[in-house]
């Protein structure tokens, strides 16, 4: 365990301003983000006795193995790279909030030519609307087909559009009149544009307008005695009306705002939002944190409007309609000036962040700490059994493994391939006994002549090599491309970096080792790990036949009772690494099977190649063809088309054997998949 004396930076050495720091432990992974308007007064916090310190605080500064900083202009900067660096590393030892799961919103792509409505989750996209998050997503679409009868804006997919134009027959929403079809020229661009625009103003509250316009109109229509047209325009409003009942009024005046609550102990909290625009809930959304920081609440308010309003996207003017007018607050964040410059900066307008005293919006912030008090309560019972089995598996393993701690990062490795073609491998991380997929890795496997290894246990003494092999390189700063730049002195202090520093992606080594099989691939795993000098890496592998865990070196395997939870957590593991092999094994035979000749001329991608196929029917005649008729094609030159004209001309030895037989010249006209498997070969 490090000590925090040895990696104390002098004092002269921090300076005064602004800025953000990272903490590292001893294999450089980013173990906490933070920030401060005096580094120097800051970082002095960090290394007074590790006796007065909170526990959660002990337990970080002992981790780590270095410190470095970035010096920045002003606190609001700080406030952004220091989210952005969270966001980018991951820290253990920082807040982070997670969603329990992705909420949908309603979203217009109003970035397209003819835009489109339809339900969207994860990262938001420029030039695009959203609305919501909404809880489910069968109420969005049951908004979306009220609203349709009055927005009829296209909601079809781009190969439903694509397929309407070319036949020149609109979809069955064109002809229920939910649609304007402008797949069809019923409307053109920019009518279809206004359509989505009225949408978009009448999902973000005001809806007062459409219903006095389309008023208006049904009054004009039955004056002129145009009754069927006054009952569409009738049956229009209603549709309205219902539309906008599924949101009851909770606060006037269309006030625009975010209502934020927490609810929690000194372990994890629970976060509501309410989402109100134009006077009415149109979302909401909750997470729940742990607390493995010495955080207060208004720590946690911070954190929180970092995460939900850190990944707002700017629209063309530069600003953001995800930010409200006013955010009201539990309890007010440390750094109000700056989070409320931030905020503002977000939406180009005055934003106001706050707690309610009285009224409406304090009783509506008390119904939301209702919710979230309710959210922790149900957390707590999903979670309790969740928590202690995962603790239970991770120390049976520990125990039966005779490891010093709890293998609390597991790397399993399997291998996929068709009788030895395409030969796949794959590496899945857990960390704490939950998957954690953004460090899942895929490999090629090359063998030694670049033709792929001569079995299981040559490939994966090949994918444990690679995958070592790399980590000594990141951790040495040896790597061929360098993620991360990060210069430390003999002492192990860091200094100050760039902020475009990356993480190094194989830096992090594991607890444990575990391969899909029996003595022989972890012999071979064995082997790998000597050659390289790894001594610090537990490992095993699991056999299917038994679910026997086989460690190097012992002529009998360990043998946990079938109930036990380490036994199950190991056999998620491997069935996570098998699915993700030939996941990709998959994909690689489904991509090999379908190679053509004209995919290795420099250039010439798949719309181009198709273009080639539509005027001239087939590769044979494509071969047949000369540079200056294959030029006369739409997006090719004389340069492409003499190039597609070599790739295509026989070799000399093959111009100079004797004619084919006439078996071969019927044959199809298409190119023979490369190294296509025997039919009926299954996966391994």
């Amino acid at each position: 365990m490090p000590d925090p004396a040895t990696y104390r930076p002098a004092p002269g050495e921090i300076p005064t301003d602004p800025g953000v720091y990272r903490f590292r432990d001893p294999h450089g992974r980013v173990v906490y983000v933070g920030k401060a308007k005096n580094l120097r007064s800051r970082l002095a916090n960090y290394f007074q006795d590790v006796a007065n310190l909170h526990p959660r605080t002990q337990s970080m500064v002992t981790t780590a193995a270095s410190v470095e900083w970035t010096v920045v202009g002003t606190e609001v900067e700080a406030l952004a790279l220091e989210y952005s660096w969270i966001k980018e590393f991951d820290p253990r030892f920082n807040v982070k909030y997670r969603d329990d799961k992705s909420y949908p919103y309603l979203a217009v792509t109003m970035g397209e030519e003819f835009p489109r409505a339809q339900v969207m989750r994860g990262a938001k996209r420029k030039g695009t609307r959203y609305f919501g998050p909404y809880g489910h997503a069968w109420a969005i679409r049951e908004t979306l087909d009220l609203l349709l009868r009055v927005f009829p804006i296209r909601t079809c997919s781009a190969g439903v559009f694509r397929r309407a134009q070319q036949t020149g027959r609109p979809c069955l929403l064109g002809y229920i009149d939910k649609c304007s079809a402008p797949c069809v020229g019923r409307v053109d661009a920019d009518e279809h544009r206004a359509l989505a625009a009225d949408f978009c103003d009448f999902m973000a509250g005001d809806t007062a307008k459409f219903v006095k316009r389309l008023t208006a109109r049904m009054q004009e229509a039955a004056q002129a005695m145009e009754y069927e047209q006054a009952a569409r325009l009738r049956d229009d409003i209603a549709a309205l009306e219902r539309a906008t009942e599924k949101n009851a009024v909770v606060l006037g005046d269309g006030t625009d705002a975010d209502v934020f609550a927490l609810a929690g102990d000194e372990l994890e909290a629970a976060v509501q939002v309410f989402h109100v625009r134009g006077g009415r809930i149109r979302g909401q959304r909750g997470w729940v944190v742990e607390k493995v920081e010495d955080v207060t609440d208004a720590d946690l308010v911070e954190h929180l409007l970092q995460q939900v309003y850190g990944t707002a996207v700017p629209d063309e003017r530069g600003t953001s309609d995800a930010v409200p007018r006013e955010v009201l607050v539990p309890e007010l964040p440390s750094n109000l000036d700056d989070v409320v410059a931030w905020l503002s900066g977000l939406r180009g307008a005055r934003v106001s962040v706050r707690v309610p005293q009285r009224g409406d919006k304090r009783d509506l912030a008390a119904t939301v700490h209702r919710n979230a008090e309710q959210a922790l309560a149900l957390h707590r019972t999903r979670r309790a059994g969740d928590l202690t089995t995962r603790s239970q598996a991770l120390r049976e393993i520990q125990e039966a493994l005779d490891l010093d701690t709890a293998p609390l990062r597991i790397e399993c490795y399997d291998i996929s391939t068709t009788q030895g073609t395409y030969q796949s491998a794959s590496m899945v991380v857990f960390e704490d006994g939950l998957p954690r997929k953004s460090e899942y890795r895929r490999f090629s496997v090359r063998g030694p002549d670049g033709d792929g290894a001569r079995d299981d246990t040559a490939a994966m003494h090949e994918v444990i090599t690679r995958r070592f092999r790399r980590y000594l390189q990141d951790r040495d700063g040896q790597s061929d491309v360098e993620l991360d730049s990060v210069e430390e002195d003999a002492a192990g202090r860091g200094g100050a970096v760039p902020a475009e520093a990356g993480a190094k992606r194989f830096a992090y080594p594991p607890n444990l080792v575990v391969v899909d099989g029996g003595p022989p691939q972890v012999a071979a795993a064995a082997r790998a790990l000597d050659e390289l000098g790894i001594t610090d890496v537990a490992l095993c592998g699991l056999a299917k036949r038994l679910e026997e865990v086989w460690v190097p070196g012992e002529e009998y395997p360990v043998i946990l009772e079938r109930s036990s939870e380490g036994l199950y957590l190991l056999q998620r593991v491997r069935d996570e690494a098998h699915r993700f092999a030939i996941t990709f094994h998959r994909s690689r035979r489904g991509k090999g099977m379908t190679v053509s000749v004209l995919d290795d001329v420099p250039g010439l991608g798949p719309a181009r190649q198709k273009a080639l196929l539509r005027q001239f029917g087939s590769v044979k005649r494509l071969r047949a063809a000369s540079a200056e008729e294959i030029a006369t094609v739409p997006g090719f030159g004389d340069a492409l088309a003499r190039a597609v004209v070599a790739a295509l001309a026989p070799e000399p030895e093959t111009a100079a054997r004797a004619p084919e037989p006439e078996t071969a010249a019927r044959a199809p006209d298409q190119d023979t998949p490369a190294r296509q498997p025997p039919a009926g070969m299954l996966d391994t």
